[in-house]
């Protein structure tokens, strides 16, 4: 480059302040050239706020609020906050001593517990006697389960004890065994909440909570009733859950319908107890023909859906969990129908008490997710943040 510079056409010689002048020039090309951002910034646009957080991923929702609802949520708005998402390859933080002694393990199977009629005497094959509820529910206070909402749940969200296990109480079709208030004003006996609050009296630590699933008719307390009924559960911590207004199999209807059936129990809902629910029970378990239809409406907005399925759900912290289609457990002892014998709730009971490397296993942080490191590549994205290994 310097003899192209100075060459002369005439050969004559160049004059030495030519010559520095010409190094000059040079230098500041070659520094032009190679200075980092010196002249690629110049034609690199700098992102806009949203590009900026485009790499950012909408975290699940924290805790329920009372009745596992979002109170007067305006229709189609979102209580998901954005975090960011630490790179994939990022080395995860080790696990606290604690939850390293618990043998924590937040990527294992949790029960979704579905029960129907509650009666004294069963009288079809999905009933379940108040003292069938009483036994299983005590079994699992006895073997460390913490009873979370589905909201709870969903949102990946709840506080556990260190050592102990969350499940999931559901109970379908607001029939009357379920829940009605005697003259004083306390839950009538051998209904589902009496039981429920007397195996948490029994048994310090294990949350008197549960999620209701509700059709039209609720309880059969009749309209008066009914709306002190429902801000009763709403008040004492219960959820309160969506399950269309009459109990159809939403398979076959049309988009109008389904939305109709979903959206006409919500206003139901919202009317009676100010509080829009956070999940849908699929009735019979059947979706609609385009699922999208039953997550979002004018008049709902659910963070996750619930099926009837035959064996415990996954973590909602596990890559594998699909908030739009959660596995449940039929409430029944190991009988020949329905193959209970291997999938009902006392055969998956049983199996997670003698697998419970497979069962979730809390570490007492509801702002982590510990995990045994030979586990770490199932873990979901949005919760890699949280995660930490042993």
């Amino acid at each position: 480059m310097l003899q192209v510079l100075f060459r002369v056409e005439d050969g004559g010689n160049v004059p030495l302040l030519h010559k520095i002048a010409g190094v000059v020039i040079i230098c500041a090309v070659v520094l032009g050239l190679t200075l980092p951002g010196a002249r690629r910034g110049h034609d690199r646009k700098e992102p806009t706020a949203t590009q900026a957080g485009a790499v950012g991923k909408a975290t699940p929702s924290g805790r329920a609020a009372p009745g596992g609802g979002v109170k007067d949520r305006p229709a189609g708005s979102s209580a998901t906050p954005v975090s960011p998402t630490p790179s994939a390859t990022a080395p995860i933080p080790a696990a606290a001593p604690g939850a390293v002694a618990a043998k924590a393990n937040e990527l294992g199977q949790v029960p979704v517990l579905m029960y129907h009629r509650i009666m004294k005497k069963p009288e079809l094959s999905l009933d379940r006697s108040s003292k069938e509820l009483y036994d299983e529910l005590t079994r699992l206070a006895r073997s460390g389960y913490v009873p979370v909402t589905a909201a709870e749940f969903v949102g990946g969200r709840f506080d556990v004890p260190a050592g102990r296990h969350p499940v999931v109480l559901t109970f379908d079709d607001s029939t009357p065994g379920h829940f009605g208030l005697d003259a004083r004003g306390d839950p009538k006996p051998d209904t589902a909440v009496a039981v429920i609050e007397q195996v948490a009296r029994e048994n310090p630590g294990f949350r008197p909570v549960a999620t209701f699933y509700l059709n039209k008719d609720l309880f059969q307390l009749g309209e008066a009733e009914a709306a002190a009924g429902v801000r009763w559960l709403v008040q004492h911590g219960f959820e309160l859950g969506n399950h269309t207004t009459t109990h159809p199999d939403l398979a076959g209807m049309s988009e109008k319908q389904v939305r109709d059936e979903i959206g006409g129990m919500e206003d139901e809902i919202l009317r009676v107890s100010g509080t829009h629910t956070s999940t849908l029970a699929y009735p019979f378990g059947s979706a609609p023909r385009k699922k999208a239809w039953a997550r979002e409406d004018a008049r709902y907005r659910f963070q996750g859906i619930f099926l009837a399925g035959w064996r415990p759900s996954e973590s909602p912290f596990d890559e594998k969990f699909d908030r739009w289609a959660i596995n449940r457990v039929r409430s029944e002892g190991k009988i020949a129908e329905n193959d209970c014998k291997r999938y009902c709730s006392t055969a998956w009971l049983e199996y997670l008490d003698r697998n419970p490397d497979e069962r979730y296993t809390s570490d007492g942080d509801p702002d982590t997710v510990t995990i045994p490191r030979a586990a770490q590549d199932r873990i979901a994205k949005d919760y890699r943040a949280r995660a930490r290994v042993y």
